[in-house]
């Protein structure tokens, strides 16, 4: 029977609490998850997991961070595989946007558990910043717009993902009306409206 070490590099024993934090969500949910939880869940003394994160909201801030950063990586991925059109990477995000409430419940589980924490407002404004550039970025070979206005009408798009995301939790749309509605949002506003 192989043991793992019970001293693991400050990083090491993070990660490790951050997967355990996953697993809590995923059988729990976020209402489960505290600091009390997750040192009895991971094996780990109390004043370990208060040393990593400090306060429940700390914890759940850095959940937050780390699945987003996956989505985020994942969004990446499928990008460098999209068709080389507008559509195609359209298709993408809009794709990638919805596949995370099925792949990734925690990430939403977790966002609802912090609403109303100011260091998620900033968190969540990090967050939409990061997705506004990234898709600007994706879409900038297929639009005319200057670059800020482009950027723009990317932050619109996330805000109208987020109702399409409600409507499609709520069962009042399929998961592939979301993605052609959201595809064709991005494709509309890739253009100024003058001459195309």
């Amino acid at each position: 029977m192989a043991t793992t070490p019970t001293r693991l590099s400050k990083q090491a024993r993070r990660e490790q609490l951050l997967d355990t934090a996953v697993a809590v969500v995923r059988a729990q949910g976020a209402d489960g998850l505290t600091l009390v939880t997750l040192a009895e869940a991971a094996g780990v003394s109390r004043p370990i997991v208060y040393d990593h994160f400090g306060t429940r909201s700390g914890l759940l801030i850095a959940l937050h961070r780390r699945l987003d950063e996956r989505h985020r990586a994942a969004i990446e991925q499928a990008l460098r595989d999209a068709a080389p059109t507008a559509d195609g990477v359209a298709r993408v995000l809009s794709s990638a946007y919805f596949a995370c409430a099925a792949v990734m419940p925690e990430l939403n589980a977790v966002s609802a558990a912090l609403k109303g924490s100011p260091e998620m407002e900033a968190v969540q404004h990090e967050v939409t910043d990061t997705y506004a550039d990234l898709m600007a970025t994706a879409l900038r070979p297929y639009s005319d717009l200057a670059p800020e206005a482009l950027r723009l009408r990317c932050v619109g798009v996330l805000g109208a993902a987020e109702a399409i995301a409600a409507e499609l939790t709520r069962e009042r749309v399929t998961a592939d009306d979301a993605v052609t509605a959201l595809t064709g949002l991005i494709v509309g506003g890739l253009h100024t409206g003058t001459d195309r």
